[in-house]
């Protein structure tokens, strides 16, 4: 086994031990997909708290560690935490056959790792708005037979049916259309950030009663585009957001004393699918 290869297969199991997935081939597909093919030509800036440190060499070795690269640092953006991303595609549990909608896909990494676990017979349709990062993100996944990369905007644009929707950019709160595009029993991940001091990571899962959120760990990603500006309209309860089980459109049922959050064209509750309250 090449030194890389060793480095990579130990990078995989610690994602996999992280990520607390039943799903052996969550360790296999971090093992596979070569992280350094995402990230440009090294060496690498590594951002560390509000610091930079540029790896010794190109040596791909040094990132095959829980560090954050650097994919454009004028506009903030890098290549995402991967145990926070081993424990998000954990959660959501990709299977093959699926449809997975991935916004703000960035250069592309955690596309590819989706798409593997969706083989076969599962496909992947990538989102992103930065021209630059789209164009990149294409190109790296020219060998993922089963991904399509779109450079625009998933806000306006609507979303295509899917069994997973996995979003890497801060939003105040879904948009209505993004809900609708959830399949029955299918999944969303996404940042949640209705207000400054409010940063949640949220699963979504679409069930028979409505759809069903569990804010699940703190989370800050950059903000996303059209989504994630607070309306005029906005009410949140900030010391209940951490309570909400159930979100509603507000064309289907208005706020009701449960809500935590009012944002737009949807509303979180406390009060669960099966009618239960959150304490």
């Amino acid at each position: 086994m090449t030194r890389i290869a060793e480095a990579r297969k130990f990078y995989a199991r610690l994602m996999a031990a992280n990520a607390g997935s039943a799903d052996p081939r969550l360790e296999d597909v971090f093992a596979a997909v070569p992280r350094e093919a995402f990230l440009g030509p090294g060496p690498w800036t590594v951002v560390a708290g509000n610091g930079k440190v540029e790896t010794p060499s190109a040596d791909p070795v040094h990132i095959y560690q829980n560090v954050l690269v650097s994919l454009d640092a004028e506009k903030g953006i890098n290549n995402g935490e991967p145990f926070l991303h081993a424990m998000w595609i954990g959660k959501v549990a990709p299977k093959p056959g699926e449809a997975v909608t991935h916004v703000g896909a960035g250069s592309g990494y955690y596309t590819a790792l989706l798409a593997k676990l969706v083989s076969p017979g599962g496909a992947v349709t990538a989102f992103e708005l930065d021209s630059s990062l789209a164009d990149r993100a294409s190109k790296n996944l020219e060998a993922y037979g089963n991904v399509t990369a779109i450079h625009g905007d998933a806000v306006v644009g609507g979303l295509p049916p899917s069994d997973i929707i996995y979003v890497n950019a801060g939003v105040a709160a879904p948009p209505a259309e993004w809900l609708k595009a959830l399949k029955p029993g299918g999944r969303m991940v996404f940042p949640w950030r209705p207000a400054e001091r409010i940063g949640l990571a949220v699963m979504v899962t679409r069930t028979d009663k409505g759809f069903a959120c569990d804010p699940f760990m703190r989370s800050w990603f950059i903000p996303c585009i059209g989504a994630s500006a607070a309306t005029p309209s906005t009410k949140i309860h900030r010391d209940k957001a951490a309570r909400s089980r159930k979100i509603w459109l507000t064309a289907d049922k208005a706020p009701d004393r449960t809500a935590t959050a009012v944002i737009g064209d949807v509303w979180f509750s406390s009060q669960d699918v099966g009618g239960r309250r959150s304490q």
